[in-house]
């Protein structure tokens, strides 16, 4: 590994115009691809095999002239204080909105709010369903603004007219205000870390390379592939911050090397094999756990994993060849303005920081050795009283509730929750598949009977029969609000109560609607939760045995994670849940998280980890395997890695909180669960715990089985071939960077 990325990095150095004009024709062919593309929309979640899923199927199949899952409006209507919506005057507003959109482009069918009842009890409070042809996505920009040119008429006249529903569903674009705070945090963190603004420029050009060419990918692909915004802006995500972070740690490497006497070439080609290799493997356990999200069986789950690992993919590409390349057009300017001095021709050779007063990293490092035990004690102590919160972990689908309240769709809720009760933006969908059975009008009398004398229903509406008559759909409203545990609970009383109608009259009951398919998903990803988290573990103590070639190392790392992500879940239900902090991150409502976020966290933070365990114990193997004392070595891998460990942690930590301002309730769970797990991880577990843990096993830390020395590959990822089969630099490195003899100690 570490030889021929060795062999890579030079040939990027002496190729670099090549490089550099192959990168620049994939950017400019994928933003040309984006360009041109049609724009995507998000869509409704989907999970097969679920009974929600199934009842949606079953009613595409026997209500063909509907779209069990096309877009839908709902016109809120509400009078003005003092009157009522029956009043003849505001009664013809309402009727001259809905006539003006009944027959329009894409509309199916609209309903009249007086003749199917659609009015609130005390009479202030309308509502009309608009149903369309197509889904959400495939809407027209004539027919949105049909339907909000309508609703700006009926305001005219007074009334208050909101628009709920799918129909004017849009993700928000990433390139907001935060997102650019984010971004100017990382710049100041790569100059102040490398001490120069052209290294700094460095990392965050090829960072945005990357970026753009794989969310160019995305928005090129978004239609043929069912793409949506999410993946876009997940991509982008973490494109961005792992791009940043590979970049610094092979710059960084570089520059050492540049230190140690190498020329610029050989300094390349080191980089790359010693700190590139360490790179590949952050990298690929990023790809392999963004990739292993398919297997929860979410359609829209396994997108956002892929889009994600294609950018990190890309990332990694970059920065074994893009950054390469650019050493050689920058030149010396990509070293620290101290180095360029020392540099010069008759001036001493740069000192190394250990020949002055000891860096911060090497200072913290002796502090850990000397009280291992307080520090793994306060640190673990303290993960999990913040973890604690996670003991109340409630999952669930952001719906309308969460918009902020300067939404229409937002205030359309509201509206009907006052008058119509919270449950009646959450109706359950009943079907009732009476193919095998003898009579279905009197299957569906006792499906409706049944539903209707259970505690938590509201009202049952009329059953609608199919044109075979063999099947029929029922609306049910519950008394609680859609994410209420009532609700979920009566999701799961209905589903076990119309057992006995199946058994007794031979047709299907299956319960669906928005709500009840909410409910399926959080239950699923509830029970996938453990499994993949298993899957996870054991795969990063496989690969880290790998790496490492090491069995307690491994194992703590996994331990260290589940500490970090344990940490991360009580956040999330602390801010989203109870509501801590939340009007500071201008998270209006509260409620449950959203169920996807669990194991997306668990995936993209299982990678982020290790390559933080990766970058930083590569150079504490890489000296205790050249004669380091376990205790040095601990020390040399934070003298040269803890700064730029530090540094990546706080550029991904600023990335990731940049997407929280975004008024999207996804992206922002995302944002902040994932800036606080990357914060726990790296500062927290990598920063305190692992040298705590290193200090009290000492060489136990570094040994494997016999059995598994002989299994396993050595994949050489610390470069101890690349050290025999390359020459030497041709000026010797400081003393204070050799490695001490074993046995000795300077902490």
């Amino acid at each position: 590994m570490a030889t021929f990325l060795y062999g890579i990095g030079r040939w990027a150095f002496r190729r670099r115009r090549l490089v550099g004009g192959l990168w620049l024709g994939a950017l400019l062919l994928a933003v040309a691809a984006a360009a041109v593309a049609p724009a995507a929309e998000e869509e409704d979640l989907s999970m097969p095999g679920t009974e929600s899923q199934e009842a949606f199927d079953l009613l595409d199949e026997r209500f063909p002239e509907s779209n069990a899952q096309g877009a839908e409006a709902r016109l809120v209507f509400q009078a003005p204080d003092g009157q009522r919506v029956t009043a003849k005057e505001n009664k013809a507003a309402v009727e001259n909105t809905l006539g003006s959109l009944d027959g329009g482009d894409q509309v199916a069918s609209t309903t009249d709010p007086y003749r199917t009842g659609a009015v609130s009890k005390d009479g202030t409070i309308a509502y009309s369903t608009i149903t369309y042809s197509a889904d959400a996505r495939d809407l027209t920009a004539e027919t949105k603004s049909a339907l909000e040119d309508a609703a700006s008429k009926a305001r005219d006249t007074g009334l208050t007219v909101e628009i709920g529903g799918s129909a004017l569903e849009a993700e928000e674009a990433p390139g907001g205000t935060t997102e650019i705070i984010g971004v100017a945090v990382a710049a100041v963190v790569l100059v102040l870390t490398l001490g120069s603004l052209v290294a700094a420029g460095l990392s965050l050009l090829t960072a945005f390379v990357g970026v753009a060419i794989s969310f160019g990918l995305v928005s090129a692909l978004a239609v043929p592939l069912g793409l949506t915004d999410t993946v876009a802006i997940l991509s982008l995500m973490l494109g961005l911050a792992v791009g940043i972070d590979y970049a610094l740690f092979i710059t960084s490497r570089y520059r050492d090397e540049r230190a140690r006497g190498s020329d610029p070439e050989e300094a390349a080609g080191r980089a790359a094999g010693t700190a590139g290799s360490a790179v590949v493997f952050a990298g690929a356990t990023v790809f392999i756990a963004l990739v292993g999200l398919g297997v929860v069986g979410i359609p829209e789950l396994t997108k956002m994993g892929l889009g994600g690992a294609g950018a990190v993919a890309l990332a990694v590409l970059v920065a074994l060849t893009l950054v390469p390349a650019l050493f050689g057009f920058f030149g010396r300017r990509v070293l620290s303005r101290t180095a360029r001095r020392a540099d010069r021709p008759g001036s001493a050779h740069p000192a190394s920081a250990e020949n002055g007063r000891p860096g911060l990293g090497t200072r913290w490092a002796r502090f850990v050795l000397r009280r291992p035990v307080a520090v793994l004690m306060v640190a673990g102590l303290g993960l999990g009283a913040v973890a604690t919160p996670a003991l109340s972990l409630e999952l669930g689908l952001p719906g309308d509730e969460s918009k902020s309240v300067e939404t229409t769709q937002r205030r359309a809720y509201d509206l009907l929750s006052d008058g119509f009760g919270p449950g009646f933006n959450g109706p359950l969908t009943v079907v009732v598949d009476a193919s095998d059975a003898a009579d279905t009008r009197a299957a569906t009398d006792q499906v409706v009977k049944t539903v209707r004398d259970m505690d938590g229903i509201a009202s049952v509406g009329a059953p609608v029969l199919s044109k075979t008559k063999d099947t029929a759909v029922l609306t049910a409203v519950p008394k609680t609000a859609p994410n209420s545990g009532d609700t979920k609970d009566l999701v799961n009383e209905i589903r076990g109560a119309v057992s006995g109608v199946e058994t007794t009259t031979g047709a299907g009951v299956l319960v669906t609607g928005n709500t009840a398919m909410n409910i399926d998903i959080s239950e699923a990803m509830s029970d996938a939760l453990v499994p993949y988290l298993a899957v996870v573990i054991g795969l990063a103590v496989l690969l880290l045995m790998v790496v490492f070639r090491s069995l307690l190392v491994p194992v703590k790392a996994a331990l260290g994670f589940l500490l970090s992500v344990g940490a991360a879940f009580g956040v999330l239900v602390a801010v989203f849940q109870w509501g801590w902090g939340a009007d500071l991150l201008g998270i209006e409502q509260t409620g449950p998280v959203m169920s996807l976020m669990p194991i997306l966290v668990i995936g993209i933070v299982f990678g982020l980890a290790m390559d933080y365990e990766v970058f930083l114990l590569t150079r504490m193997r890489e000296a205790y395997v050249h004669g380091a004392s376990p205790g040095e070595a601990v020390v040399t891998g934070f003298r040269h890695s803890g700064r730029v460990v530090a540094a990546a942690a706080i550029i991904m930590v600023s990335v990731f909180a940049g997407f929280i301002g975004m008024s999207s309730p996804t992206i922002q769970t995302m944002g902040v669960g994932l800036a606080a797990a990357v914060a726990f991880d790296a500062f927290v577990v990598r920063m305190a715990i692992v040298p705590a843990v290193l200090a009290l096993l000492g060489h136990r830390a570094w040994w494997l089985p016999r059995i598994l020395s002989r299994v396993l590959p050595n994949v050489d990822i610390e470069g101890e071939k690349l050290s025999r089969h390359v020459p030497a630099p041709a000026t010797a490195p400081d003393a204070a960077a050799q490695p001490l003899p074993v046995g000795r100690h300077r902490y």
